[in-house]
């Protein structure tokens, strides 16, 4: 990290660019502890792959002190290539504050915020301090998450109001992004964010299908974070190509890749509907096919079924994507087993 709490938004501005992926820790055979080579090469990977970016995700049962471990390994495979982002999804407020200093420490670039389980405000102003408590933590650049997921429906149509976002990144400096997936069904909610925001803070919407319509309006310059693992490079490739201004090149790729959205829409979209969680084995499964690691996770997850597996693989195959031979067996071992 290499500004200030002061200058995080401008700095985010003038950096903040490109694809951010998703590394889902692995651990040993044995469930034990973290599997070191495994983080490298999924690491090394999103830098092959065109990844500007990619998040730490802390739901994948690390104790905390293996999900320092992981960062302080993904930094540093990461070097000068790769922004790391700090996932600060765990469950308590102090938790996360400590999470977010330790990982400044470590290097990280920017902190994803979002809210425990048990987090249930009555009041729109308990959604601000919980963020402006983890914001004035640290000098790292927050991302603001505001989604459905939450459940402040209470508080808003949108489940996270305009007005409230307005008022982080006016009351708080080193608020430098927001990702929004807010007022479903349609796209109304997302498109007041741009047109509020976009000239203050780096505004996206993660669903990689919606970014053309983003990039044409509003010049989407960053978009993450989400399972673009999944679509091996492509995803990288045709965002690099938007900002180059060169959309229907773009477009070629972003339609020979559609039958894998397809598939994520049907099989991802129904384990999350069902959950109101993210379903990170099929993600794991879906960034093994296309060359990362897979390998042994830890509960609580969802289980990863054959008929889930056969879809996603058909998807990607039809894709044309450089998709494994091996057999899914081998997924649950890992490319690098130890």
């Amino acid at each position: 990290m290499s500004y200030s709490r002061l200058e995080a938004r401008a700095w985010a501005k003038a950096n903040m660019k490109g694809i951010c992926g998703c590394l889902l820790p692995t651990f040993t055979g044995d469930l034990s502890r973290i599997n070191e080579r495994a983080v490298r090469h999924d690491i090394d990977l999103e830098k092959k792959m065109g990844m500007s970016s990619a998040l730490i995700v802390s739901e994948c049962g690390t104790t905390f002190d293996e999900l320092l471990q992981v960062t302080e390994i993904a930094v540093d495979e990461a070097g000068d290539q790769l922004q790391t982002v700090v996932h600060a999804a765990l469950p308590t407020l102090e938790d996360n504050i400590r999470l977010v200093r330790e990982s400044e420490r470590l290097g990280a670039t920017y902190v994803l915020l979002s809210y425990p389980l048990t987090f249930y405000p009555a009041t729109e102003q308990e959604v601000f301090e919980y963020t402006k408590a983890v914001a004035d933590s640290t000098n790292l650049g927050v991302i603001v998450f505001a989604m459905h997921l939450w459940n402040f429906r209470r508080l808003h149509p949108s489940h996270f109001s305009p007005g409230l976002i307005g008022r982080m990144i006016e009351e708080i400096p080193n608020v430098v992004a927001v990702k929004t997936e807010v007022g479903g069904p349609g796209v109304g909610g997302i498109a007041e964010i741009f047109h509020k925001y976009r000239d203050e803070v780096i505004v996206m919407d993660p669903i990689e299908s919606n970014s053309p319509a983003w990039h044409s309006m509003y010049g989407m310059q960053w978009m993450g974070t989400s399972n673009y693992e999944a679509y091996g490079p492509w995803v990288a490739r045709y965002f690099t190509l938007m900002r180059e201004g060169k959309f229907d090149d773009a477009m070629e790729i972003y339609w020979k890749i559609h039958p894998v959205r397809e598939a994520d829409s049907a099989v991802v979209g129904q384990a999350v509907a069902g959950t109101a969680m993210v379903h990170r084995y099929l993600w794991k499964y879906q960034g093994w096919l296309n060359g990362f690691n897979g390998g042994p996770m830890r509960a609580p997850l969802s289980r990863l079924n054959d008929g889930q597996m056969a879809q996603l693989r058909a998807a990607a195959v039809a894709a044309g994507l450089d998709v494994t031979d091996s057999p899914d067996s081998e997924f649950f071992v890992g490319r690098n087993p130890a």
